[in-house]
């Protein structure tokens, strides 16, 4: 500003100073006039110049002029860049900060002044049914149709959470979402979405487990104790007290192997998975289990020797089985006994060890009556029974699959079932070849093809 008020009085004083010798003062004037209005013209061109140069997209090439005003344009270019620099970081910032609320495991939803969504990670959008772009700016409440969402929402207090099904629930997996609102900013409000289904099953599950246990427990407590009124206010000979005391045993021996299932199953999800650094002889292992199947068989039969079913074992190869002794036995002795409980009299369960691809395979099949397709998913549950009735008689606590189940998990492998109505049944041990150690290089048998015939 100042440079450009002396160039004009330096102009004006140039133009003045001959007028002033030719004409007097009068054309003095009119000359420093006329030279302060010319230079208001180029002036004024100038600025016009230079502001076209400032709205063109060519903002970053050379200024085309020379002494103050390029000086201003170089400065102005500077200042651009400085900003353009600044703009960048804040993007890039508030990009991480966006990509890092996408990979939450909750959902988060930016809500305005109306509760209209102004933005919505991928979570919570999958979790209430939006569309991250359509539905930008539309009002959460007319998308989120739930009567409790809505209650919630409309109330003044949020402080608690509301649980809500989500939109990706099904009539066999229902989903659970925790909804939570948090006002922040001038009136605006962060709604989180948290997938509960998990915690949801965990408790139905707990409820579940304690009703299963109490209902378990409850019956041989109440013949227990009818029996022991009948002992206290009834004479009975010596006969009659003695197939009371049996009865009595026999429902205290049922209350002592549902603890001791209990018991097997919590120190087993309580614990750190086998490593393989204890050595099982199986030959030594499956005489324990045949000696015990036999001897279940013929009290199954009612007599003192003679099986009820055809126990068909066969050879049992010589491998060393790596992990826990007490753990493989007790699944392999609850799958051989289950068969021998729900096998009539007179048919036939086969017992045998065999190797496939990359693992080696218990197998125990049985020529019972079978299990319908539907039952098959829901056999390893905790007290989960077909036939509750037969299950009892045979003096079964509704936990031996799924104590299977979790020391087949333990050892990286799977319990897989197979069955028919009518055609009997086949359970598997199936257990990573890692976990089996032969003397001989194990070759996978044709066992497989001898079991489905």
């Amino acid at each position: 500003m100042v440079i450009t008020v002396l160039e004009l009085l330096i102009l004006s004083a140039l133009v003045a100073a001959p007028a002033w010798f030719l004409g007097g003062g009068l054309w003095a004037a009119f000359a420093a006039w006329l030279a302060v209005g010319l230079y208001a013209v180029v002036l004024a061109w100038k600025i016009d110049r230079f502001d076209r140069w400032l709205s063109a997209p060519n903002l970053r090439l050379d200024p085309p002029w020379r002494g103050v005003w390029r000086e201003m344009a170089l400065r102005i270019q500077r200042m651009l860049r400085q900003q353009e620099k600044l703009v960048a970081v804040h993007e890039k910032r508030l990009q991480d900060f966006l990509l890092a609320i996408q990979a939450s495991p909750n959902g988060v939803i930016l809500l305005d002044e109306e509760g209209r969504i102004e933005w919505c990670n991928v979570t919570a959008a999958g979790h209430l049914g939006l569309d991250a772009l359509k539905d930008r700016m539309q009002h959460i409440v007319h998308l989120v149709r739930d009567p409790v969402f809505a209650r919630y929402f409309s109330q003044a207090d949020h402080a608690s959470e509301a649980v809500i099904e989500g939109r990706s629930s099904s009539v066999v997996n229902k989903q659970k979402l925790s909804v939570q609102l948090h006002a922040y900013g001038e009136g605006r409000s962060l709604l989180l979405t948290r997938d509960i289904t998990a915690v949801a099953q965990a408790e139905a599950m707990r409820r579940d487990f304690v009703a299963n246990v109490s209902h378990e427990i409850r019956t041989p407590l109440t013949v227990l104790s009818g029996f022991v009124e009948t002992l206290q206010s009834l004479p009975l000979d010596a006969h009659e007290r003695g197939r009371y005391l049996d009865l009595m045993a026999v429902q205290s021996q049922r209350m002592q192997d549902l603890v001791a299932d209990l018991l097997t199953l919590s120190q087993l999800e309580g614990s750190s998975p086998p490593g393989t650094h204890q050595q099982v002889p199986l030959p030594e292992l499956m005489w324990k289990v045949e000696s015990e199947a036999r001897a279940l068989s013929s009290f199954m039969g009612g007599l003192e020797v003679t099986p009820s079913q055809d126990l068909v074992f066969d050879p049992t190869p010589d491998w060393t089985l790596l992990g826990s002794e007490n753990e493989l036995q007790s699944a392999v002795s609850n799958l051989v006994s289950n068969a021998i409980r729900y096998t009539p009299s007179g048919g036939k369960i086969h017992v045998r060890w065999y190797a496939q691809a990359d693992h080696c395979i218990f197998a125990v099949s049985d020529t019972g009556p079978g299990i319908a397709p539907e039952h098959l998913p829901r056999l390893s549950e905790r007290f989960y029974r077909v036939d509750r009735s037969r299950s009892r008689e045979t003096g079964g606590t509704g936990l031996g699959l799924a104590i299977t189940k979790h020391v087949a998990q333990r050892h990286g492998g799977e319990l897989r079932i197979e069955s028919q109505v009518g055609h009997g049944s086949t359970f598997m041990l199936v257990l990573p070849s890692s976990r089996c150690v032969s003397a001989a290089p194990v070759q996978a048998s044709s066992a497989a093809t001898e079991l489905q015939a």
